[in-house]
């Protein structure tokens, strides 16, 4: 049962993330460094690997945070970009 919730999550996202594109008629990155207006979502979550949430003298503060994410992230909800500290 979890693993179809998984895979009912990432679905949404995937058909979700080009449809936002599309809208604003924008692109990212793929992985050899071209735009793409169809990337995977699989792709999409390899790039946010190397971003940390810590909380220091309770601040919270993410590390790794670069313009090329924050790009993508204007293309998903406000919960994802909230949980980013964007929001």
């Amino acid at each position: 049962m979890v693993m179809g919730l998984c895979l009912l999550v990432y679905t949404l996202g995937q058909r979700g993330l080009p449809q936002s594109l599309k809208r604003g008629s924008q692109t990212i990155q793929n992985q050899l460094g071209k735009p793409t207006a169809t990337p995977t979502l699989g792709w999409v979550f390899q790039c946010f690997m190397s971003i940390h949430l810590f909380t220091f003298a309770s601040l919270k503060q993410i590390s790794n945070l670069s313009e090329q994410r924050c790009w993508i992230l204007q293309f998903f909800s406000a919960p994802c970009r909230k949980y980013y500290l964007l929001c």
